[in-house]
């Protein structure tokens, strides 16, 4: 007797308990909630290996650096220039040395080490002195036609540096670097140690720099401003510590303001 025709299944062959099963369509938020995991997860990662290595924002808060840079200017930094530490890949990549006359993001030897923009004076091995607001390094007056004075300021190294002697070191300068500043000086210059950079800002009378807090560490330097792609009418205190609060009222301001406060012409400048 057919045992398929009184309604009764028949049981399956091995051959047909072998076969895989086809699996079923995953609902369709599983499926969308997976993919956009994933997408996010990949962004996240890309993002924080190029601000780790490549490529990171940052803004200028201070005047130390006009008319270079300008308090609001937000500028791209390039992570991945620098080479000089002897890593094996600084031969394989486009790294080259922190030269001279660069412009340089890197973070300040002291208290909660913020990041300072300087450009670069003195390199490894230099002897740096300033006579009459004149600064020579190895003897040669360095050619500076992105510094501008203040004849009204009153700054105590700004004509001439370092000082004369451990006395004259104790005016304006940070604790630390007031108690070792002479043991760099030999002859009336200043020698900059290995692996360490002397650097000064644009604004030379309006700049807190190496004649006053010491030499930038080569492991500080976070690398070289690359362009300008935004800038903002601003003015120091619009960057000082308001809190949370106050932070939330600057970008609502900015926001609203957006169009009118932008500098446009500045929008995508080199930076030099």
């Amino acid at each position: 007797m057919d045992t398929t025709e009184t309604g009764t299944l028949a049981p399956e062959s091995a051959e047909a308990r072998a076969q895989p099963q086809p699996e079923g369509p995953r609902p369709a938020s599983s499926a969308g909630f997976a993919d956009y995991f994933e997408s996010l997860l990949v962004t996240v990662l890309i993002a924080l290996f190029g601000t780790t290595f490549v490529v990171q924002a940052f803004k200028i808060p201070s005047q130390s650096m006009e008319p270079t840079l300008l308090v609001g200017d937000h500028l791209l930094v390039n992570k991945f220039i620098f080479g000089g530490r002897g890593a094996w890949y600084e031969k394989v990549l486009p790294y080259r040395p922190v030269r001279r006359g660069d412009v340089i993001v890197f973070k300040f030897p002291f208290d909660d080490h913020p990041h300072y923009v300087k450009r670069v004076i003195g390199l490894p091995g230099d002897r740096i002195r300033i006579v009459n607001q004149q600064v020579f390094v190895n003897g040669a007056r360095l050619p500076e036609p992105y510094v501008v004075h203040d004849p009204s300021a009153e700054d105590p190294f700004g004509d001439n540096f370092p000082p004369a002697d451990v006395y004259a070191a104790q005016i304006g300068l940070r604790p630390e670097w007031a108690a070792r500043i002479m043991s760099f000086v030999h002859q009336d210059e200043l020698i900059v140690p290995s692996d360490h950079y002397f650097v000064m800002g644009d604004n030379r009378d309006h700049s807190w720099d190496s004649r006053y807090w010491g030499f930038v560490d080569r492991e500080a330097i976070m690398g070289r401003p690359m362009v300008i792609y935004w800038s903002v009418r601003a003015t120091s205190n619009d960057y000082a510590n308001r809190g949370v609060s106050g932070t939330l009222r600057g970008i609502m301001d900015a926001l609203v303001h957006l169009p009118s406060r932008t500098r446009w012409h500045r929008m995508l400048r080199e930076v030099h």
